[in-house]
């Protein structure tokens, strides 16, 4: 194989017996995965939000973020069931940096050795602070070293037609949500939860497994090459092809970020909080329209985002402004689910 070998990374058995949880986080864990599966599923008639950075670095920031989050969820938990965004894998559509995971120092080589530790340590004190935690599940592998850690996964857009991710999809026994691709097409997104929700066989560390389905994998409407999808036609669309599917537990998320706040071309993420009321509005409309149980913001301390193309870190805000996508600030965050909190 036309491969160079650097170096080896821990196994899952390492990376859980060096971070272990303790029992408490465990029962913390399966109960948030109970809580956001009755809200899937209707038995609970909270909102779900999934908020938080871009991406997950650097940590002090993502862990001052996370103690404030931690205390207005306190707040807000008789009405929204919040996830906070622990996301350690970004996918590219060229090239790029790929998360702390794998370069846990965007300005150094990539080290996946030290990344799988440093995202496990980081995840295990942001669930420390009561928070349920998601990521995206762009590399299986180091997925399975925090799985027991996260109460929520995505499928990205990227990947959601990708028949290996879609296994292992198949395979968690924690929420899932199924990402429309980047064309923005919605049938092919309802293909992807139709075979997640279905039993498959596959090889996992040597051996022929078979999945059980997840019945909780679901929708997640974040846009695409066409435009933005968070409308009352796209929703209605989509649920009317979740229903002719014959999905169980049918569920729709939609990211307010992504290709669903482009301005002309351009993220702008000030776009998510006229995302936000257009949803509550449409579920409003029409009680057959609480399908959407929920929504996706991305949000740091700071607005905005930087380039860091070229820069030495020394000339990087460390400070929580996003090196990914623009986010909004916390201030604008705060305001924003006191809102849905109100109108959900």
């Amino acid at each position: 194989m036309n491969v160079r070998t650097r170096e080896k990374v821990p196994t899952i058995a390492e990376l859980t017996a060096r971070f272990p949880i303790t029992d408490e986080l465990k029962r913390q864990v399966m109960r948030d995965r109970s809580e956001l599966r009755n809200i899937l599923s209707g038995k609970d008639d909270r909102f779900i939000v999934i908020v938080g950075p871009c991406s997950a670095w650097p940590s002090p920031a993502v862990l001052s973020y996370a103690g404030q989050l931690a205390s207005l969820e306190k707040i807000l938990s008789d009405r929204l069931k919040i996830v906070m965004r622990v996301y350690t894998q970004k996918p590219r559509t060229t090239t790029g940096w790929t998360g702390p995971a794998i370069q846990p120092d965007p300005f150094t080589h990539p080290d996946m050795a030290v990344g799988l530790r440093h995202v496990r340590s980081l995840m295990s004190e942001v669930v420390s602070l009561g928070l349920a935690i998601s990521d995206e599940a762009l590399f299986p592998h180091v997925t399975r070293g925090t799985l027991d850690l996260l109460s929520w996964v995505a499928i990205g857009a990227r990947s959601t037609e990708d028949q290996e991710r879609r296994i292992f999809a198949s395979a968690l026994d924690l929420p899932v949500g199924m990402k429309n691709p980047t064309s923005g097409s919605i049938g092919i997104g309802v293909n992807s939860i139709i075979a997640a929700q279905h039993r498959h066989a596959m090889v996992m560390d040597g051996l022929q497994i078979e999945t059980n389905g997840n019945e909780h994998a679901h929708l997640v409407l974040r846009g695409g090459e066409t435009g933005p999808n968070y409308s009352r036609a796209h929703i209605e669309q989509a649920a009317t092809l979740l229903n002719r599917s014959s999905i169980t537990n049918p569920a729709i998320i939609v990211d307010a970020s992504h290709d669903n706040c482009r301005d002309r071309g351009k993220k702008d993420p000030h776009r998510m909080i006229d995302v936000v009321k257009s949803v509550l509005g449409t579920r409003k409309e029409n009680v057959s329209h609480n399908w959407v149980k929920g929504i996706m913001l991305e949000s740091f301390l700071q607005t905005g985002n930087q380039c860091i193309d070229g820069k030495r870190i020394e000339e990087v805000d460390m400070t929580g402004l996003s090196i990914t996508d623009p986010c909004l600030g916390w201030q604008e965050t705060e305001t924003l689910l006191r809102y849905i909190h109100t109108h959900c």
